[in-house]
């Protein structure tokens, strides 16, 4: 070959190599508050908030607030509607294909179904004390709940809205993630490790620490590259773990009270929410890799949060709050206690 051949083949590698290299970088992202969304009181004169849901498809934001779930418009913010009669409500599944949304009811110990058109109650399903994150798994077509301090998972079939079994997972089970291929991953904030649930059999098929974070609580997915994004409070890391066999592959301290981690597909971010309001915003640069991008200040106790897909805006909720209560044995550290009747949700867009 000649010299010159050689030298143009070089520099279309070079250029090749750079183009990889760019395609991985972190992306320039400037996330900023965009609306704030004040919304009445819960019934009930207490105030409690929890996971938050978006059907991008029917432009639709389920919040998770006390006594009622509020649904949002999307676009506008404008309140559709609310479902309400419940007592203490924490996450919403919806599953399209049968017109049925689920809501988790954890002081009622039970499941609410509705319409997803006139989000109307169509009926309900026992389940178990303290029933609080929720998913829907594809490949079993199953509604998983995990139930915090009942220590379980409860399975139901949403088409007979009936249980199908309760698996015992054994210490304080918290957020999940689904691989849509039949696997379910679950943090677990006793153990400090993430139970690995196969759906179709509903057995554990193993568990993994998750050192150096501890308390495990929020949990994304990537599913495409099997990485699974695990982040805890005590102590305060996100991790990074092989989603086949456990390992940790990456380590990152963030803020305390950490409670949402969200995985954008399109993009490669990663967005982690915690109570001392920060949203911490990570890139995925390869399957190893993660890399810090930003880190924008919220509120306080805008711990839970989602994305929209279509317009990549972040809702978070949060209120103000009243100073914590005295110590006690029980509870040696309490938190500041939310106050009722400012109750907002935060949209954060780029």
């Amino acid at each position: 070959m000649k010299f010159s051949n050689l030298v143009r083949l070089a520099v279309g590698l070079s250029f090749l190599l750079f183009g990889a290299y760019t395609l991985a970088s972190p992306p320039a992202v400037s996330y900023h508050l965009i609306k704030k969304v004040p919304l009445a009181a819960a019934p009930g004169g207490t105030e409690y908030f929890d996971y938050i849901t978006v059907d991008s498809a029917a432009r639709r934001v389920y919040v998770s607030h006390g006594t009622e779930v509020v649904v949002l418009n999307a676009d506008d913010y404008t309140v559709v509607g609310t479902i309400g009669g419940l007592k203490r409500c924490h996450g919403v599944a919806v599953v399209k294909s049968l017109n049925k949304g689920f809501i988790t009811d954890g002081e009622a110990e039970k499941v609410v179904v509705f319409d997803l058109k006139t989000l109307k109650v169509t009926g309900e399903v026992k389940t178990q004390p303290d029933t609080d994150s929720i998913i829907y798994d594809p490949a079993s077509k199953y509604i998983f709940t995990f139930n915090g301090n009942s220590h379980n998972s409860t399975v139901i079939d949403p088409v007979k809205e009936a249980v199908v079994k309760t698996i015992d997972l054994v210490g304080g089970v918290e957020f999940p993630a689904v691989d849509g291929k039949g696997m379910i991953y679950d943090n677990n904030e006793e153990k400090n490790d993430v139970v690995a649930i196969d759906s179709k059999t509903l057995t554990i098929k193993a568990r993994w620490p998750v050192a150096p974070e501890g308390q495990a609580v929020a949990m994304a997915m990537d599913t495409k590259n099997r990485r699974l994004f695990s982040a805890g409070r005590n102590p305060q890391f996100l991790v990074m773990m092989d989603a086949d066999n456990g390992k940790v592959i990456q380590s990152f301290p963030i803020t305390a009270g950490v409670d949402a981690n969200i995985f954008e597909p399109a993009t490669g971010l990663l967005f982690v929410s915690t109570r001392e309001g920060m949203i911490h915003i990570f890139h995925e640069d390869s399957p190893d890799k993660l890399s810090e991008v930003e880190t924008v200040k919220t509120e306080y106790g805008a711990k839970t949060m989602q994305i929209d897909p279509k317009t990549h805006n972040l809702f978070l909720s949060t209120s103000d709050f009243d100073p914590p209560a005295a110590p006690t044995e029980k509870q040696p550290h309490p938190l500041p206690r939310a106050k009722p009747g400012n109750f907002r949700v935060l949209v954060y867009g780029r």
